[in-house]
């Protein structure tokens, strides 16, 4: 909390080392990820993470990071609502003001394919995406990644839910997302 804080408050430059994905999606604006001493990729987190030619999405941590903004709260069901380019999220209620920037994590495990807009489901996040591109993870699974709007999303399925949604790159769907994990600038939430 006290390099976030830090950042935010100050506005100033951090160089931060770290192996926690979690860490990294917490405080950082831009990663150098290294390997042997070797820079492999850098660029804007949120792209990093996303990136199928780097290990950071791949295996069972992998995940999307995407900067939004509280946009309203339900108070009578204890929600708050966060926009982000490609649409709105649904999460538990946080008590951060309208229009208070905060990062939302989505494991890809959480994320399943639909190519029809579901309705009678209990899952409230559902936006409409492009397949990007299609990775092998393992025998049973491929990495899928979408773009919502302007934003990268992985989705980590099975081959034979590829095979029947007849998945291809260009291909328009609807990423349903159950999970979430919302931080703000000062707390996770």
């Amino acid at each position: 909390p006290y390099l976030e804080t830090l950042h935010e408050e100050l506005n100033l430059p951090i160089i931060y080392v770290s192996h926690s994905v979690d860490e990294l999606a917490r405080l950082a604006d831009q990663l150098i990820l290294l390997e042997n001493g070797q820079v492999t990729g850098s660029g804007a987190i949120a792209d990093m993470l996303t990136r199928t030619d780097l290990p950071l999405a791949h295996g069972d941590d992998a995940s999307s990071l995407i900067h939004a903004k509280v946009a309203g709260h339900d108070n009578p069901f204890q929600l708050s609502y966060i926009d982000f380019a490609g649409g709105r999220f649904t999460v538990a209620k946080t008590d951060l003001p309208i229009d208070h920037a905060v990062r939302l994590k989505i494991a890809a495990r959480d994320v399943s394919l639909t190519t029809a807009h579901q309705s009678g489901t209990s899952i409230l996040n559902i936006f409409p995406a492009t397949v990007e591109k299609i990775t092998a993870e393992g025998a049973s699974q491929v990495l899928v990644r979408l773009c919502a709007q302007s934003t990268p999303l992985l989705s980590r399925i099975t081959r034979k839910s590829a095979q029947l949604l007849d998945l291809k790159k260009g291909k328009m769907v609807f990423a349903q997302v159950k999970t979430v994990a919302l931080w703000n600038s000062n707390q996770s939430l």
